[in-house]
């Protein structure tokens, strides 16, 4: 039986597609359906290492634990991670390729459309139904040629797409009906429905609004959405819209450093959840609090220039007075490099070649270069032997002479943490996502963990949002829509 599919596009980014391709994807998965996530194009910093031993963005890897699948490269064939001053890094089919400008990515994206294509076919041929997300606005006329990410895909694929719209910024019927009226009228023929998205209040009260779309664009209403806001426990991908505090005034406060090209900054998310614990993300031009008991120093795309970033808002001087506070400080990968006596680039990874001065807070050294690390670990801490599970995702070595802050499952070790037991960092990320060790962390800083089981969180709340889905969207209809991809058959 071939398998049938969906594309859900938006009017813009931030709409809410990735959140509504996991809750669909967990409610048609416990329908008795074999569904697999698909991205043609991502652009995010945020990215999880797949079972296959690639990379794809992290609202990928959600979709596919909602869908109760392994993570694949082919979920998201062509992802862009933006750096500093080579402009993106281009993953393909989970490895990288090379760097790229904006405006030459324009010239060259047509051609990765095979592997598009090609990732696609693999996921069609293990499932029932394949839930494909677009990327930004489906409204970008201005780059609809040789598109692959929206409108390009689904015309050259076949597909049928639903259209969300998110009445929470303000405007959703200009929005849609401005879609309906600046897209081509055969790219407008491949949508087959809209639904609008994160609605506050009195649904009746928009009855009118979700007729007047329809009327305007002739396309038919398959949802009303209320705002979902248990989607705040779920691992986020878009560092435009960092996460806010869960409990603000916490007994503990947890300080993460929001530089320029801050990656992966899902790994703080499980502090997030402890309800004694404030996490604030302090953003450039902003002072390091001085009640700060943690400084999380985590991922860069850009390692060099945001040790910069971090100097220019003065956060290497706060750092010294936070510890001389008897503080502690906690670098994760490039936040880990970071905190070392010196960061070279001889290759021009990140730029051009150049070699500069760490943190000095960990006498360790770190040359990019190499291969990319793209691995799942285990292990347990050097000192405590305290389990833990992550993955690494870097290019770089870092040697130091400090003590190892991890002991990896099946020899060797990782990080490395400072005399006074204050300052550690390593590659791992996730590690905080594993609950033996973020009860180990909160415990080194005097706090109390409340003992939540991470993970089954996460399930929990996957089935809540499908459930949602399935109240206030006519799933059946969705169902109806899919259908099989008709590849060539237009551009």
């Amino acid at each position: 039986m071939q398998a049938r599919v969906l594309m859900i596009q938006g009017t813009g980014s931030d709409v809410g597609k990735s959140l509504l391709v996991a809750g669909l994807a967990r409610a048609f998965v416990r329908r008795g359906l074999r569904v697999r996530p698909f991205k043609p194009q991502n652009m995010s910093n945020n990215a999880a290492v797949t079972a296959d031993g690639g990379e794809i963005g992290r609202a990928q890897a959600l979709q596919a634990r909602a869908a109760r699948v392994a993570a694949s490269v082919h979920m998201n064939p062509v992802l862009l991670k933006p750096q500093s001053d080579v402009g993106a890094q281009l993953v393909v089919q989970g490895r990288v390729v090379g760097n790229t400008w904006a405006r030459d990515y324009q010239s060259i994206k047509a051609g990765l459309l095979d592997s598009v294509l090609d990732s696609f076919g693999r996921l069609a041929e293990e499932a029932d139904l394949v839930l494909v997300e677009g990327a930004g606005s489906a409204s970008e006329v201005n780059l609809r040629a040789d598109d692959i990410a929206n409108m390009g895909f689904a015309r050259a694929a076949g597909v049928p797409v639903v259209l969300v719209g998110d009445i929470d910024r303000g405007g959703v019927i200009a929005s849609l009906v401005g879609t309906r009226a600046v897209i081509d009228p055969e790219d407008a023929a491949m949508i087959e429905g809209f639904i609008v998205n994160r609605f506050r209040g009195d649904a009746s009260l928009f009855t009118d609004g979700m007729t007047l779309i329809a009327e305007r664009t002739g396309w038919p209403a398959l949802g009303l959405v209320p705002y979902f806001p248990e989607a705040v426990r779920l691992p986020a991908e878009d560092a435009l819209s960092l996460p806010v505090s869960m409990a603000p005034g916490g007994i503990v406060k947890i300080v993460v450093l929001a530089y320029p090209h801050l990656a992966n900054f899902d790994d703080v998310d499980p502090l997030r959840q402890e309800p004694d614990v404030d996490v604030v993300f302090v953003q450039p031009g902003q002072p390091i609090p001085g009640d700060a008991t943690l400084v999380v120093l985590p991922g860069s795309k850009a390692t060099i220039a945001d040790l910069g970033a971090l100097r220019e808002a003065g956060w290497d001087i706060d750092l010294k007075a936070h510890l001389r506070r008897g503080g502690h400080v906690l670098g994760l990968c490039g936040g880990y490099q970071m905190l070392g006596r010196r960061v070279a680039d001889p290759d021009g990874i990140e730029g051009p070649p150049c070699s500069v001065e760490g943190l000095g807070l960990l006498d360790a050294e770190t040359v990019l270069g190499g291969d990319k690390v793209l691995i799942e670990v285990t292990g347990k801490t050097k000192d405590e032997g305290v389990p833990f599970k992550g993955y690494e995702m870097h290019v770089g070595r870092t040697i130091t002479s400090a003590r190892p802050l991890l002991e990896l499952d099946g020899g060797g070790t990782d990080g490395a943490i400072d005399a006074s037991g204050r300052v550690a960092g390593c590659y791992i990320h996730g590690l905080l996502a594993d609950d033996r060790q973020r009860r180990h962390w909160l415990q080194r800083i005097g706090a109390a963990s409340s003992g939540f089981d991470y993970e089954a969180g996460i399930e929990d709340t996957l089935d809540r949002l499908a459930d949602h889905l399935e109240e206030h969207v006519d799933c059946a209809r969705l169902l109806d829509i899919a259908r099989a991809p008709r590849i060539g058959a237009t551009k």
